[in-house]
């Protein structure tokens, strides 16, 4: 795989496209000056995030036990209880947070950004040709890059859409993000019946 189409995979894997409307209605509590702090600051985290997998992920997954179906999994369970509060906004996900509290790492950075998918894919990519790091770390960045100006730019959509046109963007989303933690979970629990994963036991 050349660095060209590493990036345009890790870019579409980064979803930001479909992350936009999203982002936007997360942060709707959040003051607009603060909006765009809030999210370079979780564009920042999943940077890292990324980077730190795509360096020791291999590593720290085998010495854990934790395996990529076992990512996708949790992801679709997390993608779900955000998807419910979106739907049905009376619902609490997150116990003890004030209605008005931004969100922090979860779920903007993860797993919205660096994701099962996107975690996976870059452990992929240095586990296969782990000398060529250099490369798969630049189109990270390249990557990364185009999601953060595509995501910085979804603040400023709620000067086109007023309060009902608001509310009906954030029930639409809550369904069609059920829609894609289904298919995540699914498609975890399908990788890990087809590979025989079983539960790793520990003394």
């Amino acid at each position: 795989m050349s660095l060209t189409s590493a990036a345009i995979l890790l870019f579409l894997v980064m979803d930001p496209f479909g992350n936009a409307p999203t982002f936007l209605l997360l942060l709707k509590r959040v003051p607009l000056k603060k909006r765009q702090k809030v999210i370079i600051r979780e564009l920042l985290i999943a940077l890292a995030v990324l980077v730190f997998f795509l360096f020791s992920g291999p590593f720290v997954l085998q010495a854990l036990h934790i395996s990529e179906p076992s990512l996708r999994i949790a992801g679709g369970i997390i993608l779900f209880l955000v998807a419910l509060r979106m739907v049905f906004g009376n619902i609490e996900i997150f116990p003890g947070s004030a209605p008005d509290d931004e969100p922090y790492i979860v779920p903007l950075a993860i797993p919205l950004i660096a994701g099962p998918s996107a975690i996976a894919m870059v452990m992929l990519l240095t586990g296969q040709e782990p000398g060529r790091w250099p490369e798969w770390l630049t189109s990270l960045l390249l990557a990364w890059g185009a999601t953060s100006a595509i995501l910085l730019l979804s603040s400023h959509l709620d000067r086109f859409l007023g309060p009902k046109g608001m509310n009906a963007l954030q029930h639409l989303m809550g369904l069609i993000l059920t829609a894609i933690a289904v298919e995540m979970f699914m498609q975890g629990l399908f990788s890990a019946m087809a590979s025989g994963l079983t539960p790793a036991m520990h003394p």
